[in-house]
């Protein structure tokens, strides 16, 4: 998956101790113990995407603008909860608390003027708070002092289009029997950029690599499709419905793909939630029944690959589906990218399950 262009850094970045509730700023490349358990065994490495906007209220204040942010929140504690153990749970922090601290950093006056700057520019913003054992100690144990820090920046564009995508079926990236698929951990994300390094050795010029489940031991027709290498899947078809993959221990519930499917519903599409196997994505790709498979995330909202080379274990292809450009949906699916991001700057409502957060610094 390609990564983030035009980013800019705010100079600072904050530390919330899960022990004592303590909070802190930090300077933006502020280090983690060479000692820490996080460094070496990975162990509470868990993290969150929150895209946001800043603007300028009519009396020259500076609002952040988030939509559906609980979502997010919710999901970054739960991951947060899984990297403890269970004597621990107690001092894992309420949605509110993360809230207000991410908050509180964005009002330290040196983020109060990069988020100023941000309004000027009409810039996307995306926050990244993280987890992290600030203990001295490699012991293979659980976190003796657990804390989540966040940083922020902004940024110009994230993956685009058109892109191509490679099935790597070879690889499975999280396993539904731990539960980890459906959280955003670092232990995930190594095979997301192996699956994206596979790809490119058998298709050049590939940029990202679409995931089957964890079930290997199945015939290929089968598995079943799950996620891209960092982001979530939605299917157009030329029928004129979209699918959308049902939640799942191998699923991550993705804020984004949950804006999407608002607005297109709000437009009269019809979004169905079932599983896609593989050899439904290779018939449907044979005759021609896809109007585009899409990349949901929070920093690149929907991108429609133009291409995706579908292969056995071996990487030999078994078929390639090309996004339809002229199909009505295709121009719909770009459309509700842009309302989506619309929503943010309030130039779009908001539709039913689709929530803007606002805060004044």
């Amino acid at each position: 998956m390609a990564g983030f262009e035009g980013t800019q850094w705010a100079t600072r970045q904050m530390r919330y101790q899960l022990k004592d509730r303590s909070f802190d700023m930090l300077s933006y490349d502020a280090g983690v113990y060479g000692v820490s358990r996080s460094i070496h065994y990975g162990l509470f490495l868990a993290f969150e995407g929150i895209r946001f906007y800043a603007k300028k209220t009519g009396d020259g204040k500076t609002q952040l603008n988030f939509v559906n942010l609980q979502k997010n929140l919710h999901r970054f504690r739960r991951s947060m909860s899984f990297n403890l153990a269970t004597a621990q749970q107690d001092i894992v922090p309420e949605v509110i608390e993360i809230e207000d601290a991410l908050i509180k950093f964005f009002r330290d006056p040196e983020m109060h003027t990069f988020a100023s700057k941000m309004a000027d520019n009409n810039a996307q913003g995306y926050l990244r708070p993280y987890t992290v054992d600030e203990s001295l100690s490699i012991g293979v144990t659980f976190p003796d002092n657990p804390a989540f820090r966040a940083v922020a920046c902004s940024y110009e564009r994230y993956l685009g289009e058109p892109f191509t995508g490679v099935v790597t079926p070879h690889l499975v990236r999280a396993m539904g029997i731990n539960g980890t698929g459906n959280l955003k951990l670092g232990v995930n994300y190594l095979m997301s950029v192996k699956a994206v390094d596979a790809a490119k050795q058998w298709v050049p010029g590939a940029a990202s690599a679409l995931f089957l489940d964890d079930q290997p031991h199945l015939s290929l027709v089968d598995r079943k499709v799950t996620e891209w290498d960092s982001s979530c899947c939605l299917f157009a078809l030329t029928d004129g419905t979209v699918v959308k993959i049902p939640e799942s221990p191998l699923i991550l519930p993705s804020v984004t793909i949950g804006g999407i499917c608002a607005i297109l519903r709000d437009q009269g599409i019809n979004i169905v939630e079932r599983e896609i196997t593989y050899g439904e994505l290779i018939e449907r790709s044979r005759k021609n029944e896809i109007v585009a498979v899409c990349s949901i995330g929070t920093a690149g909202i929907l991108n429609r690959a133009q291409r995706i080379v579908l292969t056995d274990m071996k990487g030999r292809t078994l078929a390639e589906q090309h996004a339809d450009e002229k199909h009505e949906l295709y121009k719909i699916l770009g459309d509700a990218k842009t309302t989506y991001w619309d929503i943010f700057r309030e130039k779009a409502a908001p539709p039913e399950g689709v929530t803007l957060n606002s805060f004044i610094l």
